[in-house]
């Protein structure tokens, strides 16, 4: 009876704070975990053993439901945007922002049942696919940067008066994306290799430059943008839904979801891409609950595969940045996972109902709140968190990575590029030529 009251208590608890936290724009739950590690490592002889992964589990289920409210209410994008942030801007401007998001809520729904639905799959087939992935884990991660570089072809051919305009129209986004890959994977290697952040800090290493590619940039882009958020509609009875888009829907969310959970480095927006190209599925509804779906099993999925523990696959399949952060106070046991997969789905469906009741709260604030002052706000905010964790050597990453960032905001190519950050020096690692590429460089000696 106590363990189930620890688990209710703090599963509870955990879907508070990351609703709470969630509904502020640009700040990622992966920071707001780290600071909280460091409370409870600090706690750890108070608060009970058996709270921390329940905590922790409903704190990344509430940010994978109702962070869906300062991306479509507040333009707050991060890289997992992507997906779903260019019709949920649309809506926004025809006044649907309420149903955008209880759309891509009704997603995050879907995505938990193919969680509960799927664990026979994760247990009998996965360990076997992972035998055989994980040996060839570089080529795989190569062959998505390949496709990103390719996939990232011209845009606005034939604009402009003279032959150098329309040159200019049609491959200024090319070269910016390509650009914003060699610019973000050079930061990586220098970051990976020789990090300027202090050892205490080591852990949220990478911290300053995610914030600096995308949540910086992000608060830039809504500090020059001036527009008028019209009334915003929300529907008395029912959302209109039909079932081939919630099947369209399931099907590509679901596997854009099964790609950026499982395999390292493919984040939601990179998965959705290669998704999307894959089903060939188009329509503003199938973008937003698909993305819903997707989000969902990238956040909450990569976290519950490190529980799916088997005679082959005896650590999981551990993946994403929860998993980092509580490994050094936590390792998983064999009957985890069913306890962890109750507290997902509890957290899943309170987060839903809170997403419901915030989201009609954001409707009142968008009449009330001054945009321009709150993005200056959180940029001070998030400059003095930076500042609070990591200190000077900190922000001058942050800044760095920051003018990295902007290409794509003013240059119209792909976030997702942003992340050959990882992508680039992590694949060179696994491939064997890390240290070489670390050597000519001279970060080694340095």
């Amino acid at each position: 009876m106590h363990l189930f009251l620890t688990v209710l208590s703090y599963t509870l608890i955990g879907t508070a704070v990351g609703s709470i936290v969630s509904f502020f724009p640009s700040l990622h739950i992966y920071n707001v975990a780290g600071l909280a590690i460091l409370i409870w490592g600090s706690l750890q002889n108070v608060l009970p053993e058996m709270g921390m992964v329940p905590f922790f589990t409903s704190l990344i289920v509430a940010f994978a439901f109702v962070n869906s409210i300062p991306m479509t209410m507040l333009s707050a994008a991060d890289e997992s945007a992507s997906a779903v942030i260019l019709p949920g801007t649309k809506n926004l401007l025809l006044g649907k922002g309420y149903e955008t998001v209880i759309i891509s809520g009704i997603g995050g729904l879907i995505g938990i049942i193919l969680l509960v639905a799927g664990t026979p799959f994760f247990y009998y087939i996965m360990p076997y696919i992972n035998n055989i992935t994980r040996p060839n884990l570089a080529w795989i991660l190569l062959t998505v940067i390949m496709y990103m570089i390719f996939s990232e072809w011209p845009k606005g051919a034939g604009y402009g008066k003279t032959v150098w305009q329309k040159f200019r129209g049609a491959w200024s986004n090319l070269f910016a994306g390509i650009a914003a890959w060699g610019l973000s994977g050079i930061l990586g290697l220098f970051i990976i290799n020789h990090s300027i952040i202090t050892h205490q800090m080591a852990f949220q290493n990478i911290m300053p430059v995610f914030i600096g590619l995308f949540a910086v940039p992000s608060i830039i882009q809504n500090l020059l943008l001036s527009f008028e958020i019209p009334e915003q509609y929300i529907p008395k009875k029912s959302i209109d839904l039909d079932f081939k888009t919630v099947v369209q829907s399931t099907y590509s969310g679901g596997l854009a979801g099964m790609l950026c959970s499982y395999i390292p480095l493919i984040t939601m927006g990179i998965g959705s891409i290669m998704a999307g190209a894959a089903t060939a599925l188009r329509g503003d509804k199938v973008f937003i609950l698909g993305g819903g779906v997707a989000k969902l099993l990238y956040y909450v999925g990569s976290f519950l595969f490190l529980f799916v523990i088997t005679p082959i696959s005896p650590f999981g399949f551990s993946k994403g940045g929860l998993n980092i952060i509580i490994k050094p106070y936590f390792y998983p046991m064999e009957n985890d996972y069913f306890l962890i997969l109750s507290c997902i789905v509890l957290s899943g469906f309170l987060s839903f109902l809170l997403l419901m009741e915030l989201a009609k709260l954001s409707v009142v604030l968008l009449k009330k709140v001054n945009f321009k002052q709150m993005y200056l706000f959180m940029l001070i905010l998030v400059t003095a968190f930076i500042y609070f964790l990591t200190g000077w050597n900190g922000i001058f990453v942050m800044a760095v990575s920051t003018c990295i960032g902007t290409i794509p905001v003013f240059y119209h190519c792909r976030r997702s590029n942003l992340m050959g950050v990882l992508l680039i020096p992590i694949t060179l690692n696994m491939a064997g030529y890390g240290d070489a590429v670390a050597d000519f460089l001279h970060l080694v000696h340095m």
